[in-house]
């Protein structure tokens, strides 16, 4: 069943995003909502969680849920675990984290170098679009979306 993600971006002439690794692709999210990167800390564990939550990390006495993207998209991990980043994001009260293989950089990408996504192996509803930057592809992911935020 192919799904094609809805592209928010028309409005807009340029967005900021974190590009990141997960498993073997490239993906990104808009800079926005982005409140910090963080080395991978001590995860802690919670019981009949759901498989994609890794569990919580204690950020400056605040407690964050931390997803597991890997698990949610049915990849594998990749890269060095001394790479390996919590990206840890705001949505008004919500503070949430997402672990990354690696975090490669901030680019600025134009809207009309951004496509819908119609995408096989992953609900193309958490997706914003496909965005070409030079000869790679970005995901660009809707966290709200992913984090339970937002309908689907």
């Amino acid at each position: 069943m192919n799904n094609t993600a809805e592209l928010d971006y028309e409005d807009e002439e340029e967005i900021q995003v974190v590009a990141f690794q997960l498993g073997k692709e490239e993906y990104a999210v808009d800079i926005l909502n982005v409140q910090e990167i963080n080395r991978l800390l001590n995860i802690t564990r919670i019981p009949r969680a759901d498989k994609n939550i890794e569990g919580v990390v204690n950020l400056r006495g605040n407690i964050i849920p931390v997803i597991n993207l890997h698990s949610k998209f049915n990849l594998e991990s990749a890269g060095e675990e001394d790479d390996k980043r919590i990206i840890v994001f705001q949505f008004d009260d919500v503070r949430a984290g997402i672990i990354v293989d690696e975090v490669s950089e901030v680019l600025r990408i134009s809207s009309k170098d951004i496509e819908a996504a119609t995408y096989q192996s992953m609900d193309a509803t958490l997706l914003k679009g496909i965005a070409k930057v030079g000869e790679r592809l970005l995901i660009l992911l809707d966290l709200q979306k992913i984090l339970g935020l937002e309908a689907v």
